[in-house]
């Protein structure tokens, strides 16, 4: 990544917050509404089973080259606790919210990719639509393993 882009990044990015990402100015209610229709159901071996699965098959999210920017701004990070912990503990939570916006932003873009490939007419191959739920598996079972 060159230094304008990256420069150009982190500006735009000052004051994220997992709380802005996520929405927090929405009341509870609301964000429980999310999913009305979803049914959760109680735990079964072949909830588990799948857990599993989902461990063996997990994909990078971030390439090789990105994930290092992250853990190199990570470590500048944290090497500060000792001095300014509340102003380490805001910036982590920008560097949270930046990797989490950028997830949403990769997993946006693979969609509308798909969906333009559907708009068109062009049938999209089942390589690539198993390749894309590949990767949301990978990406759902680490969020459900925290």
């Amino acid at each position: 990544m060159d230094e304008t882009k990256k420069k150009r990044e982190e500006d735009t990015d000052v004051g994220l917050t997992t709380a802005a990402l996520a929405g927090a100015s929405a009341r509870p209610e609301a964000r429980a509404a999310f999913a009305p229709g979803l049914k959760i159901a109680a735990t079964s071996s072949a909830g588990a089973a799948t857990a599993v699965a989902l461990e063996k098959q997990a994909v990078p999210l971030f390439s090789a080259e990105e994930a290092k920017v992250f853990r190199g701004r990570w470590d500048a990070i944290q090497v500060n606790f000792v001095d300014e912990p509340r102003q380490v503990v805001e910036q982590a939570d920008g560097l949270v919210a930046l990797a989490m916006k950028r997830l949403a932003e990769m997993f946006a873009a693979e969609r509308a990719r798909l969906e333009g490939q559907w708009d068109r007419g062009d049938n999209v191959s089942t390589e690539d639509l198993r390749l894309a739920l590949q990767r949301y598996r990978s990406f759902f079972g680490r969020i459900l393993s925290v």
